[in-house]
This record gives structure tokens, sequence and C-alpha cells, in this order.
């Protein structure tokens, strides 16, 4: 039986997810308590009608029975009648917080107006799970149609090396490290814009600054190396059964160097045919 396992931040998609796989014959059940997962497949396994692919929604509303998510994946990665998947869907908190404020819906953790202290929160929570994830979706810039072909592309095309996704986003560390992040880079080893009056106040998206950061040899001879680990990277963790990889670059304030950067990755990689979504988290 084809399982997959649909996770995320409240408000990224999940429902939608679930609506997806609905259409595409799933036996789908939402916010179930995750040790129940097990009892559902002995159930329909036991059935004069067999169910070849479901697709369950867990998350935060879990409460304490999402501390069981652990061991029932593990037994579930053992049942060789079981060919697992795990999504993740996730946004910015600013995404977040603004489709929260439109729908006037409170989060499951607060009974309060959404804050970036409950999404963080709520992050800390399910990292265990995001980390397990074999896809991540970022559905911060995405519209409804733009999710579904996200979803056909990975789902409806087969885990191959097409599916794989890197997510690439800058931010500074004075305002910490994405918990998101499966790479961290620091980007603070290049000379810093901020000090030339003329580019000061200007960001990475902007030509002047990123001329002048990636005209530097330390930033040519960086990314020639970095890209080829990358490349060298991905088809391993395809073979692990990871289908995303999630790339921080940092800067002091992530204005303009770790901007620069990271457009610049998100450039080479989707100029060689991969699937990149890009974020500028401090900007």
């Amino acid at each position: 039986m084809d399982v997959v396992i649909v996770t995320g931040l409240s408000g990224a998609g999940k429902t939608k997810a679930i609506e997806w796989f609905e259409d595409k014959g799933y036996y789908c059940i939402d916010n179930i308590p995750p040790t129940l997962i097990n009892n559902f497949l002995e159930l329909s396994a036991a059935g004069t009608k067999k169910i070849k692919k479901a697709a369950f929604g867990i998350d935060i509303r879990g409460g304490e029975f999402l501390s069981d998510s652990r061991a029932v994946l593990e037994n579930l990665k053992k049942n060789e009648n079981i060919s697992l998947k795990m999504l993740f869907i996730e946004a910015s908190n600013e995404s977040l917080i603004r489709r929260y404020n439109e729908t006037r819906r409170m989060h499951p953790l607060s009974n309060q107006p959404i804050t970036n202290a409950i999404i963080e929160e709520e992050k800390t929570k399910l990292h265990d799970l995001r980390t397990e994830a074999n896809f991540i979706i970022d559905t911060s810039r995405m519209k409804v149609a733009d999710f579904n072909a996200e979803m056909s592309k990975i789902f409806d095309s087969g885990a191959s090396g097409d599916s794989f996704v890197l997510n690439i986003m800058s931010f500074g560390y004075k305002k910490g490290i994405p918990q998101e992040t499966d790479w961290v880079v620091d980007a603070r080893f290049i000379p810093n814009p901020y000090y030339i009056p003329s580019l000061k106040k200007l960001t990475g998206n902007n030509k002047k600054v990123s001329t002048y950061v990636l005209g530097k040899d330390v930033s040519k001879e960086f990314l020639n190396r970095y890209t080829e680990l990358i490349r060298k990277a991905i088809p391993n963790y395809i073979k692990e059964g990871k289908y995303s990889l999630t790339i921080a670059v940092g800067c002091t304030g992530g204005q303009h160097r770790s901007v620069a950067i990271a457009n610049e990755l998100a450039r080479i990689f989707n100029e060689e045919g991969r699937r990149v979504t890009l974020e500028h988290r401090d900007l």
C-alpha cells in the first residue's frame, strides 16, 4: 500500500494537500492520532476491499498524541507491505500571519491572535517530523494552481531526481538561524557592501550590490566549490529517500551578501533544470 503522511505548519496548506490526495483516489483521514494509523492499516488489510493508497494528516492539533509519531513512523518503515512517504508543508511567518488574519481563525496553540512566537513554538514541536520528511513544500508565494502543480510533479511522476527540490533562503544572523534549515552557509567572509555609502541602503536584489558581492574572487571560488558540493550531495539524498534540501545563506543583517549569494545559487540551479524555491527571510 502507498501511504503518505501529510504534516506541516498550521495555515500552510495541509488541508489543500489532503484534498489533492482525495481527488487522486487516496483514502484520506485528517487529524488522526498517529497511533491509530497502524490500527487503520490492520483493518484495511483484513477487509474484503483492499485500499491501495492512503494519506493521513497529522499535525500540532494532535496535542499529546503527536509524541507517538516517531514510533509509528519507524513501524511503518519496517512494514514491507507499505511504501511510505512524508510530505511537510510550510510557509513564511509573514504568510501564515496574513492568512490567519484574513480568515480570523485561531491558531491551534493559542486562543489569541497569531504571532511570530506562536509560529516558532509550532516549528519547534514539529522539528522532528520535518527532519523525517521526504518532501517539503513552501507555499509562501504559491497560488492554489501552483500548489496543485507542485503536488503533481512530486506524486504523479513518482519519486525521482526530477522531484528533488532545493529550498534556498537568505537570513541575517542578528535575527537568528532559521530552524527549518538543513545546511547553514555563513557569507560573512565576503566583503560587506554595507560599508560602501552608495550601496548601504540597497539590498542584494539590486544589481549594483549583486555585482559588488559576486564580483569578488572569494565569492566566485566559493560558489564554484559550493555548487559542486550540492550537486554531489543530491543523488545521495535521493538514495536515502530524501527529496528536498533547505539551504540557508546568512550574513550579518540579511540584506546584502546573503541575498546576493542566495539569488545566485537559485539562478545556477534553475538554469540546470532543478526545482528551486527562493525566500529572503529578513528583507
